[in-house]
């Protein structure tokens, strides 16, 4: 007999041992998939407004979509997504390994320390975020830099690209392993405080929704409601994550798609100035539109599939 997840309270979390491994991941892998195919088109958007030249600020995300249509069709809104949709798998599957692994290890250690239970959430949700963020960038770097890459060819001083393979090929003949990482401490510097950011908002959040509501642990819940309030969990994540983190997003982007010039390799310093000289402080924000977008419908399309997963994933109870 399968344990049913309608049985499960609202502040329930179906732990990592519970869990059919090969059925969430063969699942997990198809959909997935699905949702990045359905959003990849919002990250194209947002790495060529993050990457555009002087004034690109002031460019809207929507004439750059236009843009993009007009000169490459519906292809042109999805270069490098064959790279990053097969590369993505393992590297899934290892983030999520090993963030709920180090979820239940915090929710252990903080199981006897004297705080409120949304704190307590929040905590080990974050703390699980970070650890698993850390890990992943080692994996995901060098499939950003070769997917950013695809992603803005056809803008003016970008080399042009055969595929995934020959990008891959030509940034580690032209700048060996250190231009496959380009911009890594940039990326654990956005995306472990992103990640972090995210799973700490979305634990507390979802707990004191919850609580609004006035469910207590042991009720419980229809699964259109918890569905509802996963996704209004996922929004609020995706809100406090873009909003707090695109500035170091965008100089993380153009560290990883410009290319050595004279022997000079960008700089996090140099491209930071860039970016204030050509649009002010404000050019830090580029793509904030498209990005907080991304990672609302991202962060709550994920999350919901991911619980949904989680519970359909679950082991046969012994009889």
């Amino acid at each position: 007999m399968i344990e049913d997840p309608s049985n499960l309270s609202p502040y329930a979390d179906i732990s990592w041992e519970k869990i059919d491994k090969v059925k969430f991941h063969t699942y997990g892998a198809g959909l997935f998939t699905l949702l990045s195919t359905a959003l990849y088109p919002i990250s194209v958007v947002k790495t060529r407004v993050q990457v555009g030249r002087r004034n690109a600020v002031h460019t809207s995300s929507l004439r750059i979509f236009k843009s993009i249509l007009k000169d490459d069709g519906v292809k042109g809104l999805y270069r490098g997504f064959t790279t990053t949709a097969t590369g993505a798998i393992p590297g899934r599957a290892m983030f999520l390994a090993t963030l709920e692994i180090s979820k239940e290890s915090t929710s252990k250690l903080l199981s006897d320390v004297n705080l409120p239970d949304a704190t307590k959430t929040a905590v080990a949700n974050g703390v699980a975020g970070l650890v698993s963020s850390l890990i992943s960038e080692l994996y995901y770097v060098p499939l950003d830099v070769v997917t950013q890459r695809l992603m803005v060819q056809g803008l003016p001083g970008v080399a042009k690209y055969n595929g995934g393979i020959h990008a891959f090929r030509k940034i580690l003949h032209t700048d060996g392993v250190c231009g496959l990482y380009r911009g890594f401490g940039m990326s654990v510097a956005t995306y472990c405080p992103s990640t972090t950011v995210w799973w700490g908002a979305y634990g507390a959040s979802q707990h004191a929704i919850w609580k609004s509501l006035g469910f207590a642990d042991g009720q419980h819940p229809g699964e259109v409601l918890v569905v509802s309030v996963q996704a209004a969990g996922g929004v609020v994540a995706g809100a406090a994550s873009s909003v707090i983190t695109t500035p170091l997003d965008t100089i993380k982007t153009r560290l990883q798609v410009m290319e050595n010039k004279e022997g000079h390799k960008p700089t996090i310093i140099g491209t930071a100035k860039q970016l204030i000289n050509e649009d002010g402080w404000r050019g830090f924000y580029r793509g904030l539109g498209p990005r907080f977008l991304n990672m609302s419908l991202w962060g709550t399309s994920m999350i919901v599939t991911y619980e949904y997963l989680k519970r359909l994933s679950v082991k046969p109870m012994p009889q």
